[in-house]
């Protein structure tokens, strides 16, 4: 157990399963108090489970009061509850797109807001959970894929604009995961129609490629990396071939890119 962790305090939202719960004791086996932030779930072990939804500012900051209360200090945020939406945008009603953004987006930045007076005191940090879809937006996930990509967008502002106050921020992009995340997708109504079979195809080459996809465990490592690294890049991409995407997306055209992305999940 490290010696300078001793003390520390780890705040983790969506921590009650798959990539969160893997976060929460990967951070206590290195000697962190961690409290998760979910509305179910309950505490075991190490970790602290405290209820309370991202997408309701009330018991967002009742909680982070709650936890200073009993530690006095608070050191880092992982922002991690979030939830997915499959299918075509001409059939997802407007209530769930709002709903995605809801959690994935504003729900981080309502965290964020909590957190930022605590973190100010003990120079923290935020980390992001995002996904390489934010730089490879996938079709018939676009509710998904835009929400991560303005978690990126949101990474990049909020580090300049918290640096100098002493907080750092930054992002982790896991590629596909093998966690409840593809049961527990919010699927839209998929009639027949213009689309034919192609939102079933895209679907399932989804499912499959989540359910042959990294261990939590792996993203977890990544997540505690970006938390105390003594100088954090804005992104860390886990896979090695997830950042080798990540890169193409980078230096390829965008039509090159997105017909291959296309070609793949279209």
């Amino acid at each position: 157990m490290p010696e300078t962790n001793c003390g520390r305090v780890a705040l983790i939202t969506g921590g009650s399963g798959g990539i969160g719960r893997a976060t929460a004791q990967m951070f206590t086996a290195h000697g962190f108090r961690v409290y998760e932030l979910s509305r179910s779930g309950g505490s075991g072990g190490a970790v602290t489970h405290i209820t309370a939804d991202v997408t309701d500012e009330a018991s967002l900051a009742a909680a982070f009061s709650h936890v200073y209360s009993l530690e006095g200090r608070i050191d880092v945020l992982v922002n991690n509850a979030g939830f997915g939406i499959g299918g075509a945008v001409e059939h997802t009603p407007l209530v769930d797109m709002k709903r995605q953004f809801d959690v994935n987006f504003f729900g981080l930045l309502a965290a964020s807001k909590e957190a930022l007076p605590y973190l100010r005191k003990t120079g923290g940090r935020i980390v992001n959970v995002s996904s390489v879809a934010a730089v490879l937006p996938v079709p018939f996930q676009t509710l998904y894929s835009a929400s991560k990509a303005a978690i990126n967008a949101c990474t990049l502002a909020l580090r300049n604009e918290v640096g100098p106050l002493g907080v750092s921020v930054c992002a982790v992009m896991p590629g596909d995961v093998k966690t409840g995340f593809t049961t527990a997708r919010l699927m839209a109504p998929t009639p027949d129609g213009e689309y034919g079979s192609r939102i079933a195809r895209s679907i399932a080459t989804m499912e499959r490629d989540e359910q042959n996809g990294m261990p939590p465990d792996l993203v977890a490592r990544f997540i505690y990396r970006a938390a105390t690294c003594a100088r954090p890049r804005p992104f860390f991409v886990v896979g090695t071939k997830y950042r080798l995407f990540a890169l193409m997306a980078k230096f390829l055209p965008a039509s090159l890119i997105n017909w291959l992305v296309g070609r793949i999940y279209g």
